[in-house]
């Protein structure tokens, strides 16, 4: 199944795709109750029964709503660093033997078609495409051997990095959470919709249509089995938790000259089989504060 997340005017929805078409219901004047998260968090057959119901709910026009992150207030969101080897060696990084994580703030997440900010600091917003998986089980010290029984599904994530900020400490987490930089969706698909582990998936990332990162999901030195399985060492996995599974080289950082983001450009990462995720670009207004 897929489902997305929508605004339209006041009220908030959610979708099914139904035999090429989007059918859901929004939380005024209709049958609707939940969210794709709740439905996540709620186990068992929460999210098969709300995709049915949705189902035999009216036609959606994507042209008419505004789309949401699909999960909107992820518990967690766990990022993972230099888990393509050659954007490792682009990065001059030496290969850990280990999966680097950082963490996302909810606080930086955007929508599929919701413009990402270039923060009037800095200049040197550079682009990520990435897998990112939605956790549907909570566990910790979760076998390789059980971790995808523990996830719910997949989309799209677009980590755009500040990277003067990144690099001005040897931990990244300033530069990878300016607000409105966690590009999310545009939809979620259940993992049953995908090979297991989400693998051998072509991902592509465009700048204004011109393609700067191509690879395949089955280069993930760090594959979502052992991911999930890594993180839950240390830390508990609840339903609705994002596991951002790392880019492949291409970024704009490592070019020469450097290939930065800025107003007017439009950014879109695809991955097979899932879809694909576009946003515009836009400068920050020059501000001093903010409440």
């Amino acid at each position: 199944m897929r489902f997305l997340a929508y605004t339209q005017g006041n009220q908030t929805g959610v979708a099914v795709l139904s035999n090429g078409e989007w059918r859901g219901a929004a939380d005024a004047g209709t049958t609707y109750a939940g969210s794709i998260q709740a439905w996540i968090e709620q186990g068992g057959e929460a999210l098969w029964l709300a995709g049915d119901r949705l189902s035999r709910e009216p036609i959606v026009d994507l042209a008419n709503v505004d789309l949401l992150p699909p999960i909107l207030r992820p518990g967690k969101i766990v990022c993972v660093g230099l888990n393509y080897a050659d954007h490792t060696e682009e990065s001059g990084y030496k290969q850990p033997d280990h999966p680097t994580l950082f963490p996302r703030f909810t606080s930086s997440l955007i929508a599929a078609g919701e413009p990402i900010v270039r923060p009037f600091v800095s200049e040197t917003l550079d682009f990520e495409g990435e897998l990112v998986a939605v956790i549907g089980r909570r566990g910790r010290h979760i076998s390789k051997h059980d971790a995808l029984d523990h996830v719910a599904g997949y989309s799209i994530f677009n980590d755009a990095s500040i990277r003067e900020f990144q690099h001005r400490t040897p931990q990244w987490t300033l530069g990878k959470n300016f607000d409105g930089t966690g590009s999310f969706g545009p939809w979620f698909v259940t993992a049953d919709e995908l090979p297991r582990g989400a693998a051998g998936l072509r991902i592509e990332t465009r700048l204004n249509g011109e393609v700067v990162q191509a690879s395949n999901t089955d280069q993930l030195i760090f594959d979502v089995a052992t991911l999930v399985s890594t993180i839950s060492e240390a830390i508990t996995l609840e339903p609705g938790d994002l596991i951002v599974t790392g880019t492949p080289s291409g970024i704009g950082h490592a070019r020469n000259p450097r290939l930065y983001m800025r107003a007017g450009d439009v950014v879109e990462v695809e991955i097979q089989s899932i879809g694909t995720l576009r946003n515009p670009v836009v400068d920050e207004p020059l501000q001093r504060a903010a409440s």
